[in-house]
């Protein structure tokens, strides 16, 4: 399967597939969703704006995902990966505490106070740049439907089958141009995927 060139060609492939949505908020799940919303929002004359998230991760082993959360929105679970890890929600009490500390303080560097744009009666799309676990994204989508839009569609270049089916069930629509069957990590999938800083994300969105 061809490989994206880099996250910027791939939201401009996926935009192609976002014509018909009618005057969107386009919220973008940092770092790597920015640059991926950045030429949608230019294709659909759009609105783009972050959405900040963070992984909630197993305690011994911080890299490994048991859940997320949004702004906005509350914690979302792995439930089956905390059983088997022998965890509970309350057991990851603190983790969630830090991440909603980090969660606030990376709110004021992309936007500062400014609050996210009204999504009451809007169509919003919220954009990734990949689907592995998809805790973030669920998490996303969750958070966005407590402001009431008109509809709710997460677009995504690429992503683990299992976990685009599960996320059918959270959005109203999913968009996503690659569901290879070999999925093993968002990154394999892009001939140029590196990691961006906070300074990219604020470039991105011309604020740099």
């Amino acid at each position: 399967m061809e490989l994206f060139a880099d996250r910027a060609e791939a939201g401009e492939l996926l935009a192609e597939r976002l014509l018909d949505v009618h005057d969107p908020v386009i919220l973008a799940l940092p770092r790597g969703g920015v640059e991926v919303a950045v030429p949608i929002a230019r294709r659909l004359d759009a609105v783009v704006e972050v959405l900040v998230t963070r992984k909630i991760g197993y305690p011994p082993a911080p890299e490994l995902g048991v859940g997320a959360i949004a702004e906005g929105g509350e914690p979302v679970f792995d439930m089956a990966l905390l059983h088997r890890l022998g965890l509970t929600p309350e057991s990851v009490a603190e983790v969630v505490r830090r991440e909603r500390h980090e969660l606030a303080r990376r709110v004021r560097v992309y936007r500062g106070d400014r609050p996210l744009p009204p999504l009451e009666g809007r169509e919003v799309i919220v954009v990734d740049d990949g689907l592995a676990t998809g805790n973030t994204a669920r998490a996303a989508v969750r958070a966005v439907r407590r402001a009431g839009p008109a509809k709710v569609t997460l677009a995504v270049p690429v992503g683990a089958r299992g976990t685009v089916r599960s996320l059918q069930k959270e959005a109203d629509e999913v968009v996503v141009l690659k569901t290879p069957l070999d999925f093993r990590a968002v990154g394999q999938w892009y001939a140029y995927f590196d990691q961006l800083a906070d300074d990219d994300v604020l470039r991105l969105l011309g604020r740099r």
